[in-house]
């Protein structure tokens, strides 16, 4: 990795990562790309992976169609004790019908591609380089949302779950990459200030059988408004780019298509308009 790189950083968010992927499909048709070191959370990573290996609107597949099946997201699943974000039948599905092309995802020469997940027993992030024969499990396991998905995934022995509960916006991780200049596309408008009463209340006594998973759910609001301290105040010998979306309808779970497509299109503008600003400097 350059002493200086250029990272990439994509924020999860569930249903909302379709801001996200209207961005990438953005760069994608322009081809930009000037970024050595990307990291992805949650559905995030899963955005980049699919931008990574050239499947062109693969990822706004995925959230029109794939995501909406009653099959993915169900309250009646849940209540019968499967999941309510069921990743398990997602990754079937996609495997079968459109599936990653990990080889290419993962071959990136020189480059780098971090997805982020948080260790259940220690309530760390673990960045871990994407490799062809983990991919899939990376990737389902940082966006394996604690509750909505009942398993935790297993990666080289250790157990996992949802990158977002331990990093959200890891800035500084890539800052303590090397990176100097990087940027965030984020699934919030600038102005969010992250505050759930059952993330940091009700969500921690559920898992209180994991003490340190416990803690670090209980303290998410608190790292995750740090780094957007860090994204508003970087250091002075770093440059930011900070992308949002003005404001965005997609919740976590939304169903609505029209929904959906509009910020997959909201991102999409924005795309082209950062392209274009970016090559004027």
């Amino acid at each position: 990795m350059p002493e200086k790189s250029y990272a990439l950083i994509v924020e999860g968010g569930g249903m909302r990562g379709v801001f996200a992927a209207g961005i990438l499909d953005a760069f994608y048709e322009q081809k930009f790309d000037p970024f050595n070191l990307y990291i992805g959370v949650s559905a995030g990573a899963c955005n980049l992976a699919s931008h990574l290996a050239g499947q062109y609107k693969r990822n706004y597949r995925c959230y029109t169609d794939y995501m909406l099946r009653p099959e993915f997201i169900s309250a009646k699943k849940y209540l019968r004790g499967g999941h309510f974000m069921d990743l398990d039948w997602f990754w079937d599905y996609v495997d079968k019908y459109d599936r990653l092309d990990r080889e290419s995802a993962t071959t990136l020469g020189d480059k780098k591609f971090l997805v982020v997940t948080t260790d259940v027993e220690t309530g760390e992030a673990l960045y871990t380089e994407a490799q062809k024969e983990i991919l899939d499990d990376l990737l389902k396991g940082s966006s394996s949302v604690p509750v909505m998905y009942r398993n935790f995934v297993e990666i080289y022995g250790r157990k996992v779950t949802d990158g977002g509960v331990s990093d959200s916006i890891p800035v500084q991780e890539a800052y303590s990459r090397g990176a100097r200049r990087i940027m965030v596309i984020r699934s919030r408008p600038a102005e969010y200030v992250k505050s759930s009463f059952f993330e940091s209340r009700i969500l921690p006594m559920i898992f209180s059988s994991y003490p340190a998973l416990k803690k670090a759910l209980q303290t998410r609001e608190k790292r995750y408004m740090e780094s957007v301290e860090f994204i508003k105040n970087p250091p002075a010998d770093a440059e930011i780019i900070e992308i949002t979306p003005a404001e965005i309808r997609t919740g976590r779970t939304t169903r609505s298509r029209a929904i959906i497509e509009n910020d997959y299109f909201q991102g999409h503008v924005k795309g082209y308009a950062i392209v274009s600003a970016f090559e004027k400097k």
